[in-house]
């Protein structure tokens, strides 16, 4: 019988690679190249002056060129992964995958280059001459031994990072996964024996690494596909001979007699049970081989039932992939200009790797790797490629290593730095720094009124973790543990949370007179109050607020908008407090934009749109940007007598009686609003100056239209819808809210009452 599967598999990757354009990798200009004057510069004759900065300082080519975030991604095709010696072409598509990994991960640019040469020397010659092209290379699936003598002429001939990932990446995440094994098995570095299987390119460099890490040659056993590697051997490589062992020993089987590590990076199904049944107790077995690994973990964990297990494989736990490394490792080179990749950074990249997965996964990892359980453990030694945290604890270890070693040729602000890593990652983590600072000096209490939600619970315990604040989660106990337990995650009712029951809360009656006595004039009964505070966890979450259970809620992420706004609205707004709008942060590649009113004022009068861009000004503040707000309509000032344009004429008009100590302006499109030229030719000496960050719409139609083609087409990154006019008391979420959202909401509403209005 055909396998169908396999077939559908096949024919989904080849179009994958096909559609809609061949290959996956273009070339994006990064200037504007539209009018004569841009091609002047870009090419003849404004490029001389370029090139003459270069010619004096060839450092100068990282000012004027993309040379110091760009790698070659270099290949012969003699040793493919899984493939063998496939030649140079047929290795292309395994090149600009490797080229894709590097921007995906850490937003470096490649040229992938396929090599019809297999002589080593020529190799290396060849790889030397592109220097002045790239800031950093790596070598791919180049075959043993000639891998070992190119890196060597390379690195020797180059004063740029030469990094042969099929080495030295297999060797740093193995290396990472070997470090926080040993903290599990409760064994020493320098007491382990290790047997090796395999003597390639990989097996050797993943030695080495272990060497560095304290363990000792003399307890190190290889094995090659003639047995084990002696020393009275006379056809062993120079690479080889390094680990040869004065021993009697010749099989695998007499090689794992009491082994604490077996690392395999061989071929399928060469380590047996029986094998196993020969090692230490609490025996490290990394089958790496791939797809097929040494021993399946499955057949090694019933020899060994204690065995901590690692594959190449993505489908069971410790998957030992290079793209945990190889990014993240050249984006710290590259951006402190390191002359090459040496042991103290290898070292410093496995030490990073190991110390992210003994700390608590984030909620970004958790909604990636749902339903796997990824606490620091046995099944949970190294991160997963996904990991947030990755680009900026990596990068910025390399970096470090590389300016204490003396490699690095440019000094950076290491802490700077690191702010910056994290804003690659989330988009929002600069923009947000300042209401995060704001929110740790604070302790309000933050009621979820969703508490069942997995968003919620994760970002409850990012939030925990950030703060050491103890949350208040609405929700049936049951569901909450259930979710907690599938989720992974580590926190716990009572101890890390607290728990609102709405089935059986203590405080059912109090909670339920309190919503009796604000709406009994508003024709809600005993009996309906009873109802609603039994199963409407929103208006649960408002009663807490206002009694004083709790200083901010948190609802929103399931339902429409405005039957939650209903809710607390009766309960939270008084004289004093009331909705004033929702604005919304579009965090976007070049810059953040504030857009409002998004939910609340459907028609806004003239008075209410005043005061949302007061509003919004007072909260944008927040954020440490200075407001510049635009009165946004269809009208362009005056010249259309729609109900919009009068609308917002009449709200300038009302701001301009008012003295505001921000710059706004109006009424005008959305265009001329971010083009500052445009308004200059339309609306000279206008009194709004660059580009307003703030628009401010005359109906939520043209707020929420704007908001969401920003998400949708400008891969904008939301933050919030912001509630505001409620004393930072509630916020509301929409449906499609992120773990990583709502864990900002919780920032801004932990705030105090003092910075928001």
């Amino acid at each position: 019988m055909p396998d169908h599967k396999a077939q559908s598999d096949r024919e989904a990757a080849l179009y994958y690679h096909e559609f809609p354009k061949p290959g996956k990798l273009e070339i994006r200009a990064t200037k504007p190249m539209t009018t004569g004057r841009d091609l002047s510069r870009a090419y003849s004759p404004g490029v001389a002056e370029a090139c003459l900065e270069i010619e004096k300082n060839p450092a100068d080519a990282a000012r004027y060129t993309s040379k110091a975030n760009l790698v070659a991604v270099i290949s012969n095709g003699t040793a493919v992964l899984g493939l063998g010696n496939i030649g140079a072409q047929a290795s292309k598509p395994v090149m600009e995958g490797k080229a894709v990994l590097f921007k995906k991960f850490a937003g470096i640019d490649c040229f992938d280059i396929e090599v019809n040469e297999t002589d080593p020397e020529k190799l290396a010659d060849l790889v030397a001459r592109l220097e002045p092209t790239f800031g950093a290379v790596n070598l791919e699936d180049i075959k043993a031994p000639d891998c070992f003598l190119v890196e060597k002429l390379c690195k020797e001939r180059m004063n740029i990072p030469v990094f042969h990932d099929d080495q030295h990446g297999t060797a740093i995440v193995a290396s990472a996964a070997a470090y926080n094994a040993l903290i599990v098995a409760k064994k020493k570095a320098e007491d382990i024996k290790v047997v090796a299987l395999g003597a390639g390119a990989a097996g050797i460099a993943c030695l080495k690494m272990l060497m560095t890490m304290g363990v000792r040659h003399e307890n190190i056993l290889m094995l090659d596909s003639k047995g084990v590697v002696h020393t009275q051997r006379n056809d062993l490589t120079p690479e080889k001979a390094e680990f040869a062992q004065a021993t009697d020993k010749r099989t695998t089987l007499e090689a794992m007699e009491g082994a604490d590590l077996f690392l395999g990076v061989s071929g399928p199904g060469l380590l047996t049970q029986e094998m196993v049944r020969q090692m230490a107790d609490n025996p490290i077995i990394f089958a790496l081989a791939n797809p097929t690994p040494e021993i399946m973990p499955e057949e090694a964990r019933e020899a060994a039932p204690n065995a901590l297990i690692a594959t190449g494989r993505s489908d069971y736990p410790n998957q030992v992939n290079n793209v945990l490394c190889f990014p993240f490792i050249f984006r710290g080179a590259l951006d402190v200009g390191a002359t090459e990749i040496n042991d103290a950074m290898k070292l410093a990249c496995v030490e990073a790797i190991a110390r992210i997965a003994r700390e608590t996964t984030s909620a970004e990892v958790g909604v990636a790797y749902r339903g796997e359980t990824l606490n620091f453990g046995p099944d949970y030694l190294i991160p997963k490629p996904f990991d947030p945290r990755l680009l900026p604890v990596i990068a910025h270890a390399v970096a470090k290593a590389a300016i204490d070693s003396g490699v690095a040729t440019r000094e950076i602000d290491l802490d700077a730095y690191k702010a910056q890593l994290e804003a690659q990652i989330f988009r929002s983590s600069m923009i947000m720094r300042p209401v995060f600072e704001a929110a740790r000096a604070s302790h309000r209490r933050v009621v979820f009124a969703e508490g069942e939600d997995e968003r919620v619970l994760r970002a409850a315990q990012a939030l925990i973790e950030e703060s050491g604040d103890m949350p208040v989660l609405i929700g049936r106990p049951e569901v909450i543990d259930m979710r907690i337990e599938r989720a992974g995650l580590k926190i716990r009712p009572g101890e890390d949370f607290e728990l609102v029951n709405p089935e059986s809360d203590a405080r059912f009656r109090d909670y339920w007179k309190t919503y009796h006595g604000i709406m009994r004039r508003r024709g809600v009964t005993p009996d309906l109050a009873k109802a609603i505070i039994r199963t409407n966890t929103t208006a649960i979450a408002a009663v807490a607020v206002h009694r004083g259970d709790a200083d901010a809620m948190i609802c929103g992420t399931f339902g429409e908008y405005r039957w939650h706004l209903n809710y607390v609205t009766q309960v939270l707004a008084n004289k004093n407090l009331r909705p004033q709008g929702a604005m919304s942060l579009m965090i976007l590649d070049k810059g953040p934009l504030f857009v409002a009113d998004t939910h609340i004022h459907i028609e806004p009068t003239p008075e209410q749109v005043a005061q949302t861009v007061r509003a919004c000004a007072r909260h944008v503040r927040r954020f440490g940007v200075e407001p510049k707000v635009a009165l946004c309509s269809g009208s362009q000032f005056g010249n259309l007598d729609s109900r919009s344009g009068q609308v917002m004429r009449d709200a300038l008009e009302l701001l301009d009686q008012q003295e505001m100590d921000f710059e706004y302006e109006g009424e005008m499109q959305t265009d001329a609003a971010l083009d500052p030229e445009l308004r200059e030719r339309l609306f000279p000496d206008g009194r709004l100056t660059g580009k307003a960050n703030v628009l401010v719409y005359s109906n939520t139609d043209a707020a929420g239209a704007t908001r969401n083609v920003l998400k949708a087409v400008a891969d904008g990154l939301e933050v919030g819808p912001i509630l505001m006019g409620m004393g930072n008391r509630a916020h509301i979420a929409t449906p499609s809210i992120t773990v990583r959202g709502l864990l900002n909401m919780a920032a801004l509403a932990r705030t105090e009452v003092s910075h928001y209005g």
